[in-house]
């Protein structure tokens, strides 16, 4: 029996299957008169969480390493963060909730805000804002903490609905090789973790607890998605010899890791990396990043009830910066609006968000917003190699009145006596169709231009990327997408300025021979995926 779902974690496994039971329905009352017994039993669920986190976390640092274990002591900013717990406290003393609904409530708004997010990375930090509200709550209710996965037998696969990133982190690899559940995407932690572990994983399989028994031989194909339950000898044997030839595999990607990629013709072609925090720039460091090529900056805006400071974004831009030691940072202005709200914004709902007030037109309405992170971007400039770029630019007004708010900001500092680098580049997003029929004059006007194929594809074809009725619409090679990328390049190229892609399209294994066919100057990946986009290139170039 052969069931499919998303591999998000390479490699092949052979053991038996192991059922996680789902947890159990969680009943509670909803007020109190009593608020200051319910603070106390918040507080005391919030520290009893904290040791939990920690003592977690010292077992992820030997079981993973100090990169990855860096996301279940993440955790401990939400635990400590105003906008999660300090909410909590609030909703109890302003609205008379017991500590367990006020938590319940927090994290659920927390949770939708995430969810409802277009980029996946975010949307998937969902899973964060669950597991860590979900412990909270049983320690309020005096449930079991955690799953013991000490007392599991050698070979096993887990089979569980879904598995929180604090479950991933405590899973023995000695003893577990693969994990299964029927929930669950490509970039969440849960996903980044079994990947930092080294065993196969495979989620997004619905209905696989229904068919799965505690004991069964089960295969375990990371690669394709595949889940074969109870499998024949030739099946087991192939599977034994593709466990060999992904070892030896691996063996020689772990040479390419800080290889440089040249052509033929001697141009050079940089792989860099798209992160979302210095999290996720460690992990591209060591996987061989030789630079940035988008910085997400929005995970500094979420997850709390008022706006990061100049100050706070100042220090994060300066360590990512000072990390890379003169590799460029390329950083992308505020992306967030229309689909992608913050509870200390008020915005107006619109019915077609995706076309509305976002990314660069979000910020020119509210320039306050735009001056405090390009003044903290600048500052920060010193540093390093950092450069600007500006989302969703379609006119050449917008990117006209981008550049004056930029201007201004300079002025600003230079009149403080504020050092920043007065020759920082500015670049813009190619992510609307118009820019890119536009390029040529565009390309005359900013130092470098990037190709965001997620949004162009999207906007190209009419096909909103999300909505899964119409999924096989969406197809980031078809002519018309491919035509607009490929005039985007020779108009860079035109003006002498570089090219880069930020977008999934850049580790597609189909699409980079015809990239680096077009010119492409800069392939920008999931920090994951940089081994695996060096290969394809070296292939494709004949090396």
């Amino acid at each position: 029996m052969i069931r499919n779902g998303i591999g998000v974690s390479k490699g092949y496994a052979i053991g038996t299957a192991y059922r996680i039971s789902g947890s159990d329905e969680i009943n509670f009352c909803a007020t109190s008169e009593n608020t200051a017994m319910e603070e106390k039993r918040l507080r005391e669920a919030v520290e009893r969480s904290k040791l939990q986190v920690k003592r977690i976390a010292e077992g992820a640092q030997q079981n993973l390493d100090a990169k990855n274990a860096e996301i279940i002591e993440s955790h401990l900013n939400f635990l400590e963060d105003p906008a999660f717990t300090g909410e909590a406290f609030k909703k109890i003393r302003e609205d008379s909730l017991t500590a367990e609904k006020a938590i319940s409530d927090v994290t659920q708004s927390l949770y939708e805000m995430f969810s409802e997010f277009e980029d996946e990375y975010t949307r998937d930090r969902a899973a964060d804002i669950k597991d860590i509200g979900e412990r909270i709550l049983r320690n309020l209710l005096g449930k079991e903490e955690d799953i013991n996965f000490k007392d599991l037998p050698q070979n096993t696969v887990l089979f569980a609905h879904d598995l929180k990133p604090s479950d991933t982190a405590q899973i023995d690899r000695e003893k577990v090789v693969a994990f299964v559940t029927e929930k669950g995407g490509k970039t969440s932690h849960t996903a980044i973790l079994a990947k930092a572990l080294g065993i196969a994983a495979v989620v997004g399989c619905d209905g696989i607890l229904h068919e799965v028994e505690d004991g069964m031989p089960v295969l375990v194909d990371g690669v394709s998605g595949q889940v074969i339950v109870s499998p024949d000898e030739a099946t087991i044997q192939k599977y034994k010899s593709l466990q060999a030839e992904e070892k030896s595999r691996k063996e020689k990607y772990a040479n390419f890791l800080n290889q440089r990629i040249t052509t033929e013709e001697g141009r050079k072609v940089l792989v860099a990396a798209n992160i979302g925090g210095l999290e996720d720039l460690k992990t591209a460091l060591e996987n061989g990043a030789e630079g940035v090529g988008l910085f997400r900056t929005e995970f500094l805006y979420m997850n709390r009830q008022t706006m990061p400071t100049e100050e706070e974004q100042f220090q994060v831009y300066r360590d990512a910066a000072q990390l890379l030691q003169g590799k460029p940072l390329t950083i992308r202005t505020l992306d967030i609006g229309g689909d992608k709200s913050l509870p200390y914004l008020k915005m107006q709902k619109e019915s077609n968000p995706f076309l509305g007030l976002r990314a660069i037109r979000l910020c020119l309405k509210n320039q306050d917003i735009f001056r405090t992170q390009l003044r903290a971007i600048l500052r920060a400039s010193v540093y390093g190699n950092i450069q600007i770029m500006f989302p969703m630019i379609g006119s050449d007004e917008e990117l006209k009145q981008a550049k004056e708010v930029l201007d201004r900001c300079k002025r600003e500092l230079g009149e403080e006596g504020v050092n920043y680098d007065p020759h920082i580049l500015t670049g813009m997003m190619i992510e609307v169709p118009s820019a890119a029929i536009m390029a040529a004059d565009f390309a005359k006007n900013v130092n470098f231009f990037s190709i965001g194929t997620n949004d162009l594809t999207q906007y190209t074809l009419a096909v909103d990327r999300m909505n899964e009725t119409i999924s096989g619409l969406y197809n980031s090679m078809h002519p018309a997408v491919l035509r607009l990328i490929k005039m985007t390049i020779e108009a860079a190229h035109q003006a002498f300025i570089p090219c880069c892609m930020c977008g999934e399209l850049a580790s597609d294994e189909k699409a980079i021979p015809l990239l680096l066919q077009y010119g492409l100057d800069e392939f920008s990946v999931s920090p994951g995926a940089l081994a695996d986009t060096k290969v394809r290139l070296l292939k494709a170039i004949g090396n």
